[in-house]
């Protein structure tokens, strides 16, 4: 379904899934998003903070993962979707396997470290995946980002 500006609601919640890869870019951060939706109402967001938190696994999917589950009062997001800008890693697929989320929805795809190459069955087997929403604006940030650094 298309709202008043001719976006469906897979675009418009990676529009906010961009908004916070930019918040992770204003931090020298690598900039990627993410927002957990649960009736349609963003729920958790994040965006990558492992400079910020000298932690490597504060990654944005598991910043907003965190931040749905404590709104929720519990671990499974079934009922939820995760919008991420650029395709989740091992590490966040396992996470959100364990959290049986319902819907994945992912910009740009991650041919180095990506998911889907390393561990395709790390999601739990009812999740839903959507990739390629508005994948040329998640695709440019990161390589912007990364020009910028070389």
């Amino acid at each position: 379904m298309r709202d008043y500006y001719g976006m469906n609601d897979d675009e418009k919640y990676m529009r906010e899934a961009l908004n916070e890869a930019h918040e992770a870019l204003q931090a020298d951060e690598i900039p990627i998003g993410a927002v957990v939706v649960a009736n349609g109402r963003v729920i958790g967001r994040g965006h990558n903070l492992t400079e910020t938190l000298h932690d490597v696994t504060a990654h944005a999917e598991m910043q907003a993962i965190t931040a749905a589950s404590e709104f929720l009062g519990g671990k499974y997001l079934k009922d939820c979707t995760l919008y991420v800008t650029v395709e989740p890693c091992v590490m966040c697929a396992g996470a959100i396997g364990w959290s049986q989320m319902g819907r994945l929805v992912y910009g740009a795809s991650d041919e180095k470290r990506g998911y889907q190459r390393y561990a395709p069955d790390a999601l739990h087997p009812k999740t839903e995946v959507v990739s390629g929403v508005l994948e040329k604006e998640a695709a440019a940030l990161m390589k912007d980002f990364f020009k910028g650094k070389r």
